[in-house]
């Protein structure tokens, strides 16, 4: 894909210049390769006004920025023309959309990255982003209550896609039926923040990786809560509006997490060390900011792969092995202690060594 080439040609080296563009527009020609034998262009015609769009733009336009013009619709039209066919990043953020149309990027088959963030739409329309391979798509900052996960259905052919809706007022996620005609988002990364979730929403069979639902207000999650979602290596659930309550075994489902965050909770509730239980896998753990001060010797028991946790303020552990003076004897175990200190303190004298 367009994206994935220029990446890989950043390291043969590039040439930038600038190319005649439509009144008001830049246009920037980006080479790379020996003997400059391949090019992009980046378009920039932010800030503008409304009247700018529908845009001509070069036939060989990689990137087109659009944000900043006040724009009120999106519709096929507007993201029409020769130049088109292989754009690969747009960017609508910071305008008026309240609404887009479901055919607006039907003509757009080689789009991976879309920026829609900073609008006010309230509504994803069904299979809107099927007819491109989107990698990226940023719906931040707008007003969307309830959205559907398979509004997210792109022809990406199994590619991961990364998904911000982060700044929303969404309260509930509409889980893909079992029996769809088109198949499941490949989402890995989806990011939740922010918005008004009172419970852990329903994201069983998405291939996730990374989850965030900082800052909604949870008030407490049931021990089914990830059902679906071993694949999880990172959460966050920093900073929540709610008083948090942390029953025993409440991510049992995620055996296979390795970093959990959350900071910033200083109401935080937990039933004891129990809850970390099944976290196998578990490296990294953030307590900061927060009221939970575990003993080390409970942690280092339930999460038996943890190298780190963030405690009070400012408060770091390190996962230490102590050898001992002398030879262990066969069949004996090194001593595993968790080390802790003052972050700061820790940056200026350096890494322990033992």
């Amino acid at each position: 894909m367009l994206c994935s080439l220029f990446l890989l040609l950043l390291a043969v080296g590039r040439v930038q210049t600038t190319r005649p563009c439509f009144p008001g527009c830049q246009c920037e020609e980006e080479t790379f390769g020996l003997f400059d034998s391949f090019s992009l262009i980046r378009v920039d015609c932010s800030s503008l006004g409304p009247h700018i769009v529908p845009v001509p733009i070069p036939l060989d336009t990689a990137h087109l920025d659009l944000s900043s013009n006040r724009l009120e619709t999106v519709n096929e039209s507007v993201l029409a023309g020769p130049g088109y066919t292989t754009l690969a990043g747009l960017d609508l953020s910071y305008n008026l959309l309240t609404s887009i149309m479901p055919s607006a990027f039907s003509r757009l088959r080689y789009l991976e990255s879309l920026d829609l963030s900073h609008n006010g739409l309230a509504a994803l329309p069904a299979e809107i982003f099927t007819s491109s391979p989107l990698s990226d798509i940023n719906l931040s900052h707008n007003r969307l209550r309830e959205v559907s996960i398979s509004a997210f259905t792109t022809h990406s052919q199994g590619r991961a896609l990364h998904v911000d809706l982060s700044h929303n007022l969404i309260h509930r996620l509409l889980p893909h039926p079992a029996r769809a005609s088109l198949p499941a988002p490949t989402i890995q990364s989806l990011n939740l923040s922010w918005n008004r979730f009172r419970a852990v929403p329903d994201l069983r069979d998405l291939p996730l990786r990374y989850l965030s639902l900082d800052g909604n207000p949870l008030a407490t999650i049931n021990p089914d809560a990830f059902m679906g979602l071993a694949g999880l290596t990172h959460l966050s659930l920093a900073s929540l509006q709610g008083i948090l309550h942390l029953p025993p075994h409440g991510f049992r489902e995620l055996p296979g997490l390795q970093v959990l965050d959350l900071s910033g909770n200083p109401k935080l509730k937990w039933a004891g060390a129990e809850v970390f239980s099944g976290l196998g896998l578990l490296q990294e753990l953030d307590l900061s900011g927060s009221s939970l001060v575990p003993l080390p010797e409970m942690l280092l028991h339930h999460l038996p792969a943890l190298q780190s946790i963030s405690v009070g303020q400012d408060v770091q552990c390190r996962r230490l092995v102590r050898e001992g003076a002398y030879h262990r004897q066969p069949g004996s175990s090194p001593k595993v202690v968790l080390h802790c200190g003052d972050t700061q303190e820790s940056a200026a004298r350096g890494p322990d060594i033992l």
